[in-house]
C-alpha cells in the first residue's frame, strides 16, 4: 500500500498495523508525508533482510534502515520539525522524560505480559506475573495524570511524540485486558482515536 505526493521524501514502513509499526504509520499520516507500507510480520524474510533481530517496525529512509518505533517517530518529528519540541530546550527535556516514562511503565509492562502470554515458549511462561503487571499499570496511570498538562495532549496544547506512544499503549492495554482506571485517560484515548490521521493509519 502506498501513499505518495510529488517532490517529497518517500519512506518505506515495514511491519503490520497491528504491531508497533502503527506508531510510525500514524506519525507519517500526521505529518502528511508520502510512504510505502510493507505489512510484513515479525521474523519474516521481508523483515530480517533489514533487521536481523526480525523485529518490526523498520523504516527505510534514504536507503538506510532505522529500527525501534520510538527512535523512528522521534527521527521523523525532528527531521520535519513537527510533533516535537526542539532539542536542547527544557520543553524537549520534559517531552523526552514523558516518552521514557511511557516506555518504562506502560510499554514494558504490556510487552512483558505479551511475552508471558504467547511470545515465549510455553514452558517459560508465568501467567501469574500478569497480575503484578496489571497492578503496576494501574498505578502508573495515576502517576501519568499528575504529569500530564492541562490541555488535550500529554504535554498540554501541542501534540508530541509521547501522544502517539500513549495512545498505542492504551489500545494495546484494552486488547490485553489491562484496565484503564483513569476517566481522563479514557476520554483522552477516545479523542486521539478520533483523529483523521489515526484512522487512516489504522485502516492499513
Amino acid at each position: 500500500m502506498t501513499r505518495r505526493s510529488a517532490n517529497t521524501v518517500l519512506y518505506t514502513v515495514i511491519g503490520t498495523a497491528s504491531s508497533r509499526a502503527a506508531r510510525v504509520l500514524w506519525m507519517l499520516e500526521e505529518l502528511g508525508l508520502p510512504y510505502d507500507h510493507v505489512p510484513a510480520p515479525p521474523q519474516s524474510e521481508g523483515v530480517t533482510a533489514f533487521n536481523p533481530a526480525g523485529k518490526v517496525p523498520v523504516l527505510i529512509a534514504e536507503g538506510t534502515p532505522i529500527t525501534d518505533s520510538t527512535a523512528i517517530i522521534q527521527y521523523l518529528a525532528d527531521k520535519h520539525g513537527q510533533l516535537t519540541h526542539p532539542a536542547g530546550t527544557l520543553a524537549r527535556a520534559r517531552q523526552d522524560s514523558l516518552t521514557q516514562f511511557l516506555l518504562d511503565e506502560f510499554d514494558a509492562n504490556l510487552w512483558t505480559a505479551a511475552r508471558h502470554s504467547f511470545v515465549l515458549p510455553e514452558e517459560l511462561r508465568h501467567s501469574a506475573i500478569k497480575n503484578t503487571l496489571r497492578w503496576e499499570f494501574e498505578r502508573s496511570q495515576k502517576t501519568l495524570m499528575h504529569r500530564m498538562g492541562d490541555g488535550p495532549f500529554v504535554m498540554g496544547d501541542q501534540m508530541t511524540v509521547p501522544d502517539i506512544i500513549l495512545t498505542h499503549c492504551g489500545n494495546w492495554a484494552l486488547e490485553a485486558k489491562f484496565p484503564i482506571v483513569e476517566h481522563r485517560l479514557t476520554e483522552y484515548l477516545a479523542a486521539m482515536r478520533a483523529r483523521p490521521a489515526y484512522r487512516r493509519a489504522m485502516a492499513r
